[in-house]
């Protein structure tokens, strides 16, 4: 098996020159990179990264904190990190975490403190103060997509904004009866992406004049199956139904949609329903939704991750500059001016 000796013999230069050459780490010009890669090339030799972390420190390998693998949502922004990770030459290593319990104690106290990882980027996860505390210990750059905790480097959708938009759209639209299946929590966690866009949408409401009755908030996990189970609780009093819908999510407000179609509630003309997400199955159900770009978001988490690794240039806006990733209003069949 080739040896980095053999490659910097056959190039003509010394081993410490291979070793950045190949590395990309320290000046090296680019006549004895092109030299060196391809010596390397002729005889197979391929960097060793257990090898090259000895010298630099470095594992090339980012660990991923997720706390779904199974949603729309959260498969797209992996997809968009693994891609990203890959292109800058990095490995990923995936954390399933519950939201509370042993499990996801061991994950920040036992794996991710003894797995040789070079950063972290929590997607979707609430983190408290001393599983933050925990990672800036080791000195492991935290990215934060969504959710909540302390860390510095944070990129997330403005959800307050999200939820208040997607009520005023029904509110323009002249309804007055609008209800919300919040995402699990969103009562007991105001800090979360679910009580965010209650929150949001409690606040479209006062500002129209109109204070929501109790029941019309029910809470659900953001899954399809969740929504059409919660949206059967909640349009099943036929005194006490909306005219519209506001879901916390795309899957869930398809689920609202199965639902409907099961009472015998025509969607829009007796119901209309607003989502967020912009699933990829959005447009085929005709649902109105609050756009995000899942597969972006996560190619930005990366690129402020190698920001933080000193890798690449430095770009606006800065990893805890606040600026709120976008979204836009996306108005298809479901959503309808009130009936009369």
């Amino acid at each position: 098996m080739p040896v980095i000796g053999d490659v910097a013999r056959l190039a003509g230069v010394s081993k410490a020159t291979a070793s950045r050459a190949l590395s990309g780490r320290g000046y090296v010009a680019d006549d004895t990179r092109q030299r060196v890669v391809a010596a390397a090339s002729k005889i197979g030799y391929i960097v060793s990264p257990d090898a090259a972390s000895l010298v630099t420190g470095r594992t090339k390998n980012v660990g991923v904190v997720i706390p779904f693998v199974n949603r729309w949502f959260f498969g797209e922004v992996l997809e968009g990190i693994e891609r990203a990770l890959l292109a800058a030459g990095y490995d990923l290593t995936l954390y399933n975490v519950a939201e509370t319990g042993p499990e996801r104690a061991r994950v920040f106290d036992f794996f991710l403190a003894r797995k040789r990882v070079d950063a972290v980027i929590a997607v979707g996860v609430d983190l408290s103060g001393h599983e933050v505390d925990a990672l800036e210990h080791r000195e492991k750059p935290l990215v934060c997509l969504g959710g909540s905790g302390g860390a510095a480097a944070r990129l997330a959708v403005d959800d307050r904004a999200v939820g208040t938009l997607a009520t005023e759209h029904l509110l323009h639209l002249g309804h007055t009866r609008i209800a919300h299946l919040a995402g699990a929590g969103a009562l007991d966690h105001p800090a979360s992406v679910a009580g965010q866009r209650r929150a949001g949408y409690l606040e479209a409401m006062t500002t129209a004049g109109i204070t929501p009755a109790p029941s019309d908030i029910v809470e659900t996990e953001m899954s399809t199956p969740d929504g059409y189970r919660a949206a059967l609780q909640l349009l099943g009093h036929p005194n006490h139904r909306p005219t519209a819908l506001f879901a916390a999510s795309d899957e869930v407000a398809f689920g609202a949609m199965r639902a409907a179609d099961r009472l015998g509630i025509a969607v829009p003309l007796d119901l209309s329903i607003v989502g967020v997400d912009g699933h990829e199955y959005a447009e085929m159900f005709d649902l109105t939704t609050i756009e995000q770009y899942p597969g972006e978001q996560g190619r930005l988490a990366v690129d402020v991750v190698l920001r933080l690794l000193g890798e690449g240039e430095v770009a606006d806006p800065l990893p805890d500059s606040g600026a709120p990733l976008p979204t836009r209003l996306v108005v298809r069949a479901s959503t309808t001016r009130a009936p009369r």
